[in-house]
């Protein structure tokens, strides 16, 4: 980050609407994290979650040689991860020297995620440990920040390796604690079952990744059901650090990269061609971290796969029944040599692509865009504008990339957020992180209305397009209402 010419809370004062953050964190002080499991679970729980922690597959890196840690796949997860700045170090850890730094950070509304959360519900935890985990986490939140509701939305931590482990915490933390919005896995970590027959101890290294929504093991849409009728927007930071190329045993960096981008990719993917956005289509999610590099990139990919993919198109440019056999024969007899004219005989019986692609089994087509409802290139455009929206951190240049409606199909400006992520290593200046944003429009990457979308109307638009009394009783329900951000927000 560079030293900004203004600060974040000057750049705030002199913009003509407030800043809502999209993603705040607090990071969970070990000994009141501890305290509220033995509420939630008991002392035996609490002391197997401070061995897993320090003593098991957590913990074991350091006191593991490079030569152990490959031969048992341990890959190294982060470390020192939090602010050394002892004033920041400390607002990651207070609730309430978060809410009163808020000002001096130029944000006028801030909804608040977990940080132990994060991998703990979408990693291969046993199950007793995680419900616990997310139990203690809502009531620790419920608790703490009691008292800050006009500025600060803590989101309850949802697991959801079964449907009905989410659907009895939905009803707890949001149904009985109150909370207004929900952090997912979009993604869950399975044991592959033939080999969890065999051998069940393999399973954090013999896997799949469940995206929940596609080809899942359970029907989730009792959870997406109970997300719409109770007004909340599910919100996601994927973890996939751990899968495929992101195992490294020694480098964090190299597995940190992209890895929110690579899951949230999965599980949008999986909403959309899944049917979920057709089925739920006033149902809004968010994708946080992840930036909209990848939205884009899914975005275009999903258009031009429909160009290609849908029954019209491949009826009309890749039905085998198209070709005609005796003009291809024709075709490797007078521009063959001896080794393609032998075998122009067996290409007009349709060995030409018969090892590669065995297309003759396809009697009829796939419509593999049938559960998503697309009919036209433009629906795809409309579930994006509508019903996904993407966390964005102040540094991430290709936030630009979102908002550049030229790069995308259908001019669409995708619906880019804001997420501070304060509390967390990437932001080293609490303070500074509004004006970094803003250097997108010093920059000319970003114009006024843009930042405008990204940091006030596009992170209402989700909450306040789910549920009309999001912000009631904020310090930006004024603000708010006055831009007109309701069930039909700014984002469609």
């Amino acid at each position: 980050m560079t030293k900004a010419a203004r600060t974040s809370a000057e750049i705030r004062r002199d913009l003509g609407h407030p800043i809502i953050d999209s993603d705040g964190h607090l990071v969970e002080c070990p000994p009141v994290l501890l305290d509220y499991l033995k509420q939630a679970a008991g002392a035996t729980m609490a002391q197997r979650f401070e061995d897993t922690m320090t003593r098991g597959a957590w913990g074991a890196w350091k006191d593991l040689s490079p030569a152990v840690r490959r031969d048992r796949g341990i890959i190294r997860r982060p470390f020192w991860a939090m602010p050394a700045n002892t004033y920041d170090r400390a607002t990651a850890l207070l609730p309430n020297l978060l809410r009163e730094r808020l000002d001096s950070f130029g944000i006028d509304f801030q909804v608040l995620f977990p940080t132990i959360g994060i991998p703990f519900i979408s990693g291969s935890i046993d199950g007793e440990m995680r419900r616990a985990m997310c139990r203690a986490l809502n009531l620790m939140y419920a608790d703490v920040f009691r008292g800050h509701e006009s500025r600060i939305a803590p989101a309850a931590v949802i697991p959801m390796h079964t449907p009905e482990e989410a659907l009895a915490e939905i009803d707890f933390a949001i149904g009985t604690l109150g909370f207004k919005t929900a952090m997912i896995a979009g993604t869950v970590q399975r044991p592959l079952a033939s080999v969890a027959r065999v051998a069940p101890e393999l399973g954090p290294y013999a896997f799949w990744i469940d995206p929940l929504a596609l080809d899942s093991e359970y029907d989730y849409d009792p959870v997406w059901q109970r997300f719409s009728d109770l007004k909340i927007a599910p919100c996601t930071h994927n973890n996939s650090m751990g899968w495929g190329m992101r195992r490294s045993g020694s480098s964090f960096v190299y597995n940190h990269i992209g890895h929110f981008a690579a899951a949230a990719e999965a599980f949008c993917k999986a909403l959309f061609l899944g049917g979920v956005s057709k089925r739920f289509p006033e149902l809004r999610f968010g994708f946080l971290e992840g930036g909209t590099g990848w939205a884009s990139n899914l975005y275009n990919d999903l258009c031009e796969h429909f160009e290609k993919r849908s029954i019209p198109a491949l009826r009309a440019h890749l039905d085998p029944a198209r070709v005609d056999r005796q003009e291809l024969r024709r075709y490797f007899e007078r521009y063959g040599d001896e080794r393609y004219r032998s075998v122009a005989a067996a290409v007009e019986k349709g060995w030409d692509h018969a090892l590669i692609a065995p297309e003759g089994d396809e009697t009829e087509p796939t419509d593999e865009f049938a559960a998503s409802g697309i009919r036209k290139g433009r629906d795809i455009m409309r579930v994006f504008h509508k019903n996904y929206f993407f966390g964005c951190e102040a540094d991430d240049r290709m936030t630009a990339v979102g908002f550049d409606a030229r790069l995308n199909h259908y001019n669409l400006k995708l619906n880019a957020m804001l997420g501070s992520d304060v509390g967390h290593f990437d932001v080293t200046d609490m303070s500074g992180v509004i004006a970094e944003a803003h250097e997108l429009v010093d920059m000319g990457l970003l114009t006024p209305d843009d930042f405008r979308a990204f940091t006030f109307t596009n992170v209402a638009g989700l909450h306040r397009g789910m549920n009309p009394d999001f912000f009631k009783g904020t310090a930006v329900e004024d603000a708010v209402l006055k831009a007109g951000i309701g069930v039909k927000a700014a984002a469609e």
